[in-house]
């Protein structure tokens, strides 16, 4: 197996568990990355020639390595990734009673760049990773061999895989798929469409903040932005909600989620409009409308580094118009999906946006990504989702 050697002083980080091997830590006048195929396994070692670990490589990457095992006995292999399957699996199964959830969360199951979002008896499959690319085969024959699963769909159209120069595509792996996708989460049924396909087709990870927002909202007015299929504002609705008005900018998305209303018998409380939400704010607030609860969930605003400033500003005008449409004493959940926003940030942004008579805010909920997402505990990229509940005061 080919070896790449740190340089010195580099091996804290990867020693304390991160998996990430960036390319100027490797020491290429011993090791060099010239040569390697993308997604070969490698053996990682220290700057004395001490094993750290397995992983995969790709000299085209930034992160020319991925850590998959800090066992010498467990090379990175098909055998290591099926037992990795079969043990994300079980997590998932002790946490939920019916097949809908993340199977496999990347680096949060120790299998960086491989993503699979189960419904039911379809699996739904990511390979964002030269690594996860070169197992293609192997990570469908593992996944097909477990009980229930009779489709797999691979969704390789990622932009993350322009960053490891990987070609975009999708196809399917095994049966044939459903003309749309249904979910249940929470006791709704969802459909998604096969035309709007974002990702995987549906967002898990919100999961555990939906659930928490049912006890907020029995007689509200409720205002839900970005909500894509509705999600977010149908448990306000089935939790007792007054009404629910929900944006998005997305036709199709918004025809989606009122007719998963209806199929819900919560049309007669949840209206979804198609609109930009920031311009819906504004229309709102000039009609002098206001709500009870306002749930902010939009896309990553910061998806790079270079993206940061430009984001956080975007961050600020969503949190300052959602927070002019909250009478007295309403609440706010503002959530961020944008890896490079940490919480601390986030209520920095929440702080700044504050309306300017109100004498402060309650931070009632701290609200991260659902349990079938896990994080790892040494990458901190790992805790990308995060919210807070926040009264206006």
């Amino acid at each position: 197996m080919t070896t790449l050697r740190l340089k010195k002083g580099q091996e804290k980080r990867l020693a304390a568990g991160h998996l990430w091997v960036f390319s100027n830590e490797i020491d290429i006048a011993v090791t060099p990355l010239k040569g390697i195929e993308p997604g070969e396994p490698v053996t990682v070692e220290r700057a004395n020639g001490q094993f750290l670990g397995f992983a995969y490589a790709n000299p085209h990457s930034l992160i020319s390595a991925r850590i998959v095992s800090h066992q010498s006995n467990k090379p990175w292999d098909a055998a290591l990734l099926s037992e990795r399957l079969s043990t994300a699996l079980e997590l998932r199964t002790r946490m939920h009673a019916k097949p809908y959830y993340r199977w496999v969360h990347g680096e949060g199951d120790l299998l960086p760049g491989l993503i699979v979002d189960r419904y039911n008896d379809l699996l739904v499959v990511q390979l964002n990773t030269a690594g996860m690319e070169r197992f293609k085969d192997d990570i469908v024959r593992a996944l097909s061999k477990h009980d229930n699963v009779n489709h797999i769909v691979l969704r390789c159209d990622n932009a993350i895989r322009e960053l490891e120069q990987l070609p975009l595509y999708r196809e399917t792996a095994l049966g044939e798929p459903p003309e749309s996708l249904v979910i249940v989460e929470n006791e709704l049924e969802f459909k998604v469409p096969a035309e709007l396909g974002q990702k995987t087709g549906w967002f898990y990870d919100h999961r555990d903040s939906r659930m928490a927002l049912r006890k907020w909202v029995k007689g509200k007015r409720v205002l839900d932005l970005y909500t894509y299929l509705g999600a977010f504002g149908l448990n306000a609705a089935t939790a007792g909600a007054e009404s629910v008005l929900a944006i998005d900018s997305s036709e199709v998305a918004v025809t989606a989620a009122n007719e998963n209303a209806k199929a819900n018998g919560l049309a007669g409380v949840f209206a979804a409009k198609q609109d930009d939400a920031v311009e819906a704010m504004r229309a709102l607030f000039a009609a002098g409308e206001l709500f009870d609860v306002v749930v902010l969930d939009p896309p990553a605003f910061i998806k790079k580094r270079k993206d940061r400033d430009a984001g956080m500003r975007h961050y600020q005008l969503n949190n300052r118009l959602a927070m002019r449409l909250l009478n007295p004493g309403g609440l706010l959940l503002s959530a961020s999906c944008s890896q490079a926003l940490d919480m601390h940030a986030l209520q920095k942004v929440i702080q700044e946006s504050k309306p300017k008579q109100s004498p402060g805010l309650q931070i009632l909920e701290h609200h991260y990504q659902a349990a079938d997402h896990p994080a790892h505990l040494s990458m901190a990229e790992s805790l990308y989702l995060k919210g807070l509940l926040v009264k206006v005061l």
